[in-house]
């Protein structure tokens, strides 16, 4: 779906208060995320929901997307993009497949307080500098490490990029913008900060029989909940990008 509203006013200059400590929503003081200006990202519309990397209506160019990131993002600390809807924080947003179940996760602590205690299947987090890895993009090198620090996975794991999630309903989703990937586990996954998150993998059925009861999904995974029987039988030969990491160990 595709809301049309006016564009959003010209993005603010990215300075930045040095005064700001902690925000509300549990913002550490001095991190630095991963911004594109939501004028460029979305120049005549205010998108809601998936939009799947494609040349039809309502999907993404997804060499559009690339040419944003190479020409236009930036790093800003992430206090000040907290309270600017004028840009988008960019977050790979990783759906986990294994066994043919996905894994459904619920945030008990720590990281985005407004994220508490909802139900998530969207493994991942913001983009920072320490990703600017020689020879690998900020996006796969963020993938790379949310996953190896919040998962325990051993086997071969395959990444694939299938588009963009937005929702400017909230106070969340007003200054993000989510990089859905599938993330194909042959192997075990298992949650790693289990003082942190509880998880579990599960049918695509028991995930729309929560939603239906009224369980409290996070906006992005309730909205991708609800597409999961349109895009899994098609999730082969409509992905983007495939990034492939070798059975063995657990991810180091």
């Amino acid at each position: 779906m595709v809301r049309k509203t006016p564009p959003a006013p010209p993005p603010d200059p990215p300075s930045v208060d040095r005064t700001t400590t902690q925000t509300d929503a549990g913002v550490p003081p001095m991190e630095f995320v991963y911004v594109l200006p939501r004028t460029s990202l979305f120049p005549d519309c205010y998108p809601l929901g998936l939009l799947p990397f494609g040349t039809g209506v309502d999907q993404y160019d997804p060499q559009r997307f690339e040419a944003l990131l190479a020409g236009e993002a930036y790093f800003v600390e992430r206090a000040w993009a907290e309270r600017q809807p004028s840009v988008k924080q960019v977050i790979p947003y990783n759906v986990v497949l294994c066994e043919g179940r996905v894994l459904l996760m619920r945030r008990t602590s720590g990281g985005d307080a407004r994220l508490q205690d909802k139900h998530s299947i969207g493994a991942g987090g913001h983009v920072n500098p320490v990703d600017q890895a020689e020879g690998e993009s900020v996006l796969d090198a963020c993938t790379r490490r949310e996953i190896e620090e919040e998962l325990d996975v051993r086997g071969t794991w395959t990444v694939r990029r299938i588009g963009l999630i937005n929702d400017d309903t909230n106070s969340v989703g007003a200054v993000h913008v989510g990089l859905v990937q599938v993330v194909e586990i042959l192997g075990t996954v298992a949650i790693k900060e289990t003082d942190r998150m509880e998880g579990r993998l599960v049918p695509v059925e028991d995930l729309r029989a929560l939603l239906a009861r009224g369980a409290n999904f996070e906006t992005w995974s309730r909205l991708l909940v609800e597409r999961l029987d349109e895009l899994l039988p098609q999730l082969r030969p409509t992905l983007h990008y495939v990034q492939h990491h070798d059975a063995g160990a657990p991810l180091r």
